[in-house]
């Protein structure tokens, strides 16, 4: 089974830019929150949120074209690799989320930037970031508008789950993190 150090390691043989590696650590953080949230192997989920985009910086135009077969060399099982491949559902690859695994890691890829980006516009940051707050922002398309809404609710009708609800799950899960992810606001706390 897939820990957290391995993919950290296996991650950084890959991913070198700061800004990639943020977004493997606030993705890492949200699966852990949706594995407790499920009653599954947090870790396991940490691990595979961290290696999620292994490929990309290397070949962002071909993004997981490259993974399959460094991972199943490196250890993974084909579950682990399939729950990688399935984050890139309709936008890169044909792999279709079927576990809750495999839903929530094609949720929350995006689902995370707008949370980050919500919290770098407050004082406090991640740290007393509100469900409320956040919401207003996801439903201004024109803020974090990179981040693909439309991804983030087909993947909450995959969980049978609001976006409210993932979404306030996934900042629990970030808050313990707000430090490694730059996510602590203006304001000295």
């Amino acid at each position: 089974m897939l820990t957290l150090k391995r993919a950290k390691e296996l991650n950084a043989q890959m991913v070198t830019q700061p800004h990639l590696i943020l977004h493997a650590t606030g993705v890492m953080a949200a699966m852990g929150a949706m594995a407790e949230h499920f009653g599954e192997n947090r870790e396991h989920w940490m691990a595979i949120g961290y290696l999620h985009d292994y490929d990309y910086e290397k070949y962002p135009e071909e993004h997981l074209q490259h993974t399959e077969v460094p991972l199943l060399e490196a250890g993974l099982t084909p579950e682990e690799v399939r729950a990688i491949l399935s984050h890139g559902y309709s936008i890169c690859t044909d792999v279709e989320p079927l576990t809750n695994c495999e839903k929530s890691l094609f949720t929350v890829d995006e689902l995370t930037g707008i949370i980050g980006a919500c919290a770098r516009m407050r004082p406090l940051g991640l740290t007393d970031l509100e469900i409320g707050s956040f919401m207003k922002k996801f439903k201004d398309k024109r803020f974090a508008a990179k981040c693909n809404r439309d991804i983030i609710k087909r993947g909450c009708e995959m969980l049978g789950m609001e976006v409210r609800e993932v979404a306030a799950i996934c900042i629990e899960g970030m808050r313990p993190y707000a430090k490694e992810l730059g996510l602590t606001g203006t304001e000295e706390t």
